[in-house]
């Protein structure tokens, strides 16, 4: 049987957010929503990793599993694995969660358990979105939401922040109809040994292209397995994002509470 544990990093120096793990939705802090949400899942295998005191004490409060970790760690990938270290966990799969995504599903973290659970040789798997024609060009060419393509098997073959793949001899506007693109969930999970391999990893040229670190993965010859998710969640980097939370929550509690 595998064992699976979720691991929530938490920064409080957020460039665009300073403290957003400690803001309010709903009269929620935020890392209680995700905490909460992401228990549905997995339990009490959970536990959030921070640089933070006052997000330490906030997870003390609501009665969660913390660690503290350095403020040193270049993304959360790094920060997952010394809390993973930390907490003393013999799980096999770690789940890298986004402390920014409130509304996480829990059948968001089920499809990602599944690839491990279907597959005895997934090392590495993460969430694609597919991409709803209808939002039009402008909104698939935003650099902030990276497109992934597949292979036959649901496998990633390259993450960009362009748009992937090209369709040619077609007007821009026409492509997201023309084929069937995917965007990127960036919520990842990884057998403890490909975990302790890829942090030790140096930065790529791919990776420092784009500002992608799995592509740091894939350039080094990790398979990335894919699962499919429509669900739609929304990610807080802005107060404006925030503010349009707080709409949603309002007008779907049943949905999105917790």
């Amino acid at each position: 049987m595998i064992k699976f544990i979720g691991i929530i990093p938490a920064r409080f120096a957020s460039t665009r957010f300073p403290g957003k793990p400690l803001v309010k939705l709903g009269g929620i802090s935020m890392i209680e929503r995700v905490y909460k949400r992401a228990a549905r899942s997995l339990g009490s295998n959970l536990l959030v990793a921070t640089d933070d005191t006052r997000i330490y004490d906030e997870v003390t409060r609501f009665g969660g599993n913390v660690v503290m970790t350095s403020t040193e760690h270049r993304s959360g990938t790094d920060r997952c694995f010394e809390a993973y270290k930390a907490f003393g966990s013999d799980a096999d799969v770690i789940v890298n969660i986004q402390g920014d995504e409130p509304f996480i599903a829990s059948e968001q973290i089920d499809a990602l358990k599944d690839c491990f659970l279907r597959k005895a040789d997934v090392q590495i798997a993460t969430l694609v979105r597919p991409f709803d024609a209808s939002r039009g060009f402008e909104a698939l060419a935003n650099p902030n939401t990276p497109k992934v393509v597949l292979d036959d098997d649901m496998n990633a073959l390259y993450f960009s922040r362009s748009v992937i793949p090209y369709v040619r001899g077609k007007e821009c506007d026409c492509w997201p109809s023309a084929t069937q693109y995917y965007t990127h969930i960036g919520m990842y999970a990884y057998t403890r040994e490909a975990l302790a391999s890829i942090v030790a990893l140096p930065q790529s040229s791919l990776e420092l292209a784009e500002s992608l670190e799995q592509l740091r993965w894939l350039q080094a010859g990790y398979r990335i397995a894919t699962a499919s998710s429509s669900v739609a969640t929304v990610g807080i980097d802005t107060p404006a994002d925030l503010e349009a939370a707080e709409k949603l929550l309002s007008k779907n509690p049943d949905i999105y509470g917790i």
